[in-house]
Formats: C-alpha cells, structure tokens, sequence
C-alpha cells in the first residue's frame, strides 16, 4: 500500500512539472508575440547606426521639428479640390459595377511646385515597430492638406527605409519605392541598388511594401503569386481587397489611389490586376502598391474622405505619406 501511495505522489509531481514546464513553453510563446507584434519599440538613429531601445529612448532624428506650416492665405479650396501658389489637389470619388461587384475608389490627382511639398510622417513622431496612430491624427499634428497611410514599416524588421532624407533601416529583400529630391519617382528591388546609391542620387523617402505596379511605363506583370511578409496573420494580397496606391505622372505630379472594400454593396476591393490596369489608364509611369486592407485612409482637409476597413473606422498605422504647404 505504501509502495502504491509512494508512486502515486511521485506521478503527480512529474505531473505537476510537465504541467509547469509547459505553461513556461507556452508563456515564452505568448510573449515573444507580443513582443513581435503588439509591444512598442522605439529605435534611436545614433549617427550611422540604429539602436533598439524601446520606449525609455528619446528618439533623434526622427522628424524635422516643424515640418509643415499653415496653410496659405491665398489658398482656395473646398470639399475635394485645393489651390494654391504651390499645390494643386483635385479629388474624385468614383464607382464602377453593382451589386456585389460594385468597386468604390478615390483618385487624388496632385501637382507641386517641388519635391520638398511631399512629406512622410511617424506615427508619434517615433520610429520603430508596433507604433501606430491613425492616419488623420498624423495628418493633423503635421497640418497636412492631404494625406495617405503609407507602407506600414513598423509591421516588420526588413526593407529599406529612407524618410525626410535619413536612414532608418537597411534590410533590403523586396521590391520598392523611392522619391527623389528632383520630383521623380522610381520603383526598383532593394537587393540590386543600396541604400548609399540612393541617397547620393537624390532619395528623400523610401516606401518597402509593393509590389511594384507600373515601372518605366509598362505594367509590371503577372501578381498571382505576389508575397510581401511571412508575418503571422497575414492576408492574402492577391484577391480583391481595400488598396492604397502612388503613382507618378511627371516629376512634381502624381496620382494618388485609395481603394474601399470588405463592404458588400458598397465596394469589393480591387485585385492588383485591377489596380495596376486603373494606375495604367490614369496616367502613371511608375505606379507602387502600399499597405492595403484595413489600413487603406485618405484624408484631406481633416476629413476622412474614404470608409476604411468598410465601417468607417481607420486602423492605427506606423506611416504617412502627406502634403503640407510651407517650408
């Protein structure tokens, strides 16, 4: 009896230490999660090198202190279009189809007098993964005009990202965007031009999402097989869904597309098919896909202009691109 009651006690301890051993697997797991995904890290540019510090760092060099200014006094403006001395911004709402196969988009058409009226953001001004804002409250503590999220960085730990001139991060591994200090706006992979390139010719901001959707005034390609990240509960890209899109007409003039969707009814969402063919017809010679899906946000005038993730409601995002006037 002893000898029974010995081995039960001994089970339950293995028991008890399986069961431990466990619950310490599964924390470990849940932690490195969170701290992949939903814990905030900021990174501090400490002259050529980036260093993760999380949130105690102060943060250097992530934005010009004052970047955007008033709006001009001589500007004019009202619920879709903007004039000014330096900017000119005609927005259009479009749909197509019915039904279940009705598709609604907005098109910002966008002429500057020079590069420097286009602007990137952080979200709360930091640079890091997991920090997000929504992309009208971005736009509002920069006095944006106009404003789109941009390629949602801080989701990943790759790319290669130039913002406002500085280097934030050099991982290359996937098709890009770049715009340069002339107008111009140029796709490319990052694993073929470095980010030393870049800068000397010119680049004032990198975008790293895609793909690429229009390049040297050609549709792209085939997007069937399109693979952006790896990261953990990712969507499929290649089916209709909400889009973000830039394109360039000519240096200083581009086109801006955000496409609704997940609304039945309303609007589907757009394939990358879709959106390159729509990029094509607008006009643009270089054409780039950004963050899509719930993050998909056009603002201009502080109004959110589209319906995001189809309710109304935007998605805090890590980056905008944006228009402001001043210096």
């Amino acid at each position: 009896m002893k000898a029974y009651l010995k081995q039960g006690r001994i089970r339950k301890r293995k028991g008890l230490i399986i069961s431990l051993i466990i619950l310490i697997i599964v924390g470990a797991i849940l932690y490195g999660l969170a701290n992949r995904y939903l814990i905030e890290h900021v990174e501090v540019v400490i002259t050529d090198e980036i260093v993760d510090s999380n949130q105690t760092a102060e943060t250097v060099g992530t934005e010009p202190a004052d970047t955007a200014a008033s709006t001009s006094t001589t500007a004019k403006y009202d619920d879709w279009n903007y004039t000014s001395d330096d900017i000119q911004i005609q927005i259009e709402q479009v749909q197509t189809g019915s039904g279940a196969d009705q598709i609604t988009y907005y098109v910002a058409d966008v002429v500057l007098k020079n590069a420097e009226i286009l602007r990137t953001a952080f979200a709360n001004d930091s640079f890091g993964t997991n920090i997000i804002e929504n992309t009208s409250s971005i736009a509002s503590s920069k006095n944006a005009i106009f404003a789109i999220n941009g390629d949602y960085y801080g989701f990943r730990s790759d790319g290669v990202i130039i913002r406002n001139g500085t280097l934030y991060r050099d991982a290359p591994v996937r098709d890009a965007m770049a715009l340069f200090t002339d107008g111009s706006m140029q796709t490319y992979n990052e694993t073929e031009v470095s980010s030393s390139e870049l800068l000397a010719d010119g680049a004032v901001h990198t975008l790293s999402f895609g793909p690429i959707l229009i390049q040297d005034g050609e549709i792209a390609g085939d997007f069937s097989h399109v693979k952006i990240d790896n990261n953990f509960g990712n969507r499929s890209i290649q089916a209709a869904n909400p889009r973000t899109a830039i394109g360039m007409i000519e240096p200083n003039h581009y086109v801006f597309v955000v496409v609704d969707g997940r609304k039945e009814g309303y609007s589907r969402g757009m394939t990358l098919d879709e959106l390159a063919e729509l990029m094509d017809n607008l006009g643009a010679t270089e054409a780039y896909n950004l963050d899509g899906g719930g993050s998909s946000t056009m603002v201009f005038m502080g109004r959110v202009v589209n319906n995001p993730q189809g309710k109304n409601e935007e998605r805090g995002v890590s980056d905008i691109l944006y228009v402001a006037e001043g210096e």
